[in-house]
């Protein structure tokens, strides 16, 4: 299992365009992973856009991505590359 901790930085938060991209890559893994609000105590599955968007991430709140499956490294690398790029 990996995990992710990951301070948005983005003004706007986890809003829709970059929920969705999120979604889409997260979807390409077969592993299992999931997205927390460790500042609401919320989770979902990071595969799903609804999921992800009921979490209200903000600007400056801290996000865990948890990532368990066979392709888990590949996964983490990448997402771990989006989050920085993109939030």
């Amino acid at each position: 299992m990996k995990t992710i901790e990951y301070a948005v930085t983005d003004p706007m938060g986890l809003h829709a365009r970059p929920a969705g991209i999120l979604v889409k890559k997260a979807a390409a893994f077969q592993s299992k992973i999931t997205v927390e609000n460790t500042e609401k105590g919320k989770s979902a599955d990071a595969k799903r856009i609804m999921g992800v968007m009921s979490l209200g991430v903000k600007n400056g709140q801290k996000i865990v991505l948890t990532i368990e499956g066979d392709d888990e490294e590949q996964a983490a690398q990448e997402l771990e590359a989006f989050l920085k790029e993109n939030l």
